[in-house]
């Protein structure tokens, strides 16, 4: 399926789309875990939650759940706050 990935994190995957496979959205971070090792940790903690600052969203939908089944059809947009000062 098509991932969207944010600005903050081109440095692994080097393009804004790339593609995924999984049936929920932990196994599609995880397939591109696979693709761009490093990538996963940025966006879900060490107790297997996603970070605060970065949000899933699975055909313009809001994701909450590692666990949501998700179809090869479906789109995953990757958002990622800024913070600073």
């Amino acid at each position: 399926m098509k991932v969207l990935i944010p600005s903050p994190l081109l440095s692994y995957t080097k393009a804004r789309q790339v593609e995924a496979s999984g049936a929920t959205l932990g196994g599609v971070l995880a397939d591109l875990d696979r693709r761009y090792p490093g990538l996963r940790f940025r966006m879900i903690d060490e107790q297997d939650r996603m970070r605060r600052h970065v949000r899933f969203f699975v055909n313009g939908h809001q994701a909450f759940d590692l666990a949501l089944a998700l179809q090869p059809t479906d789109e995953v947009q990757i958002v990622q706050a800024l913070s600073g000062g």
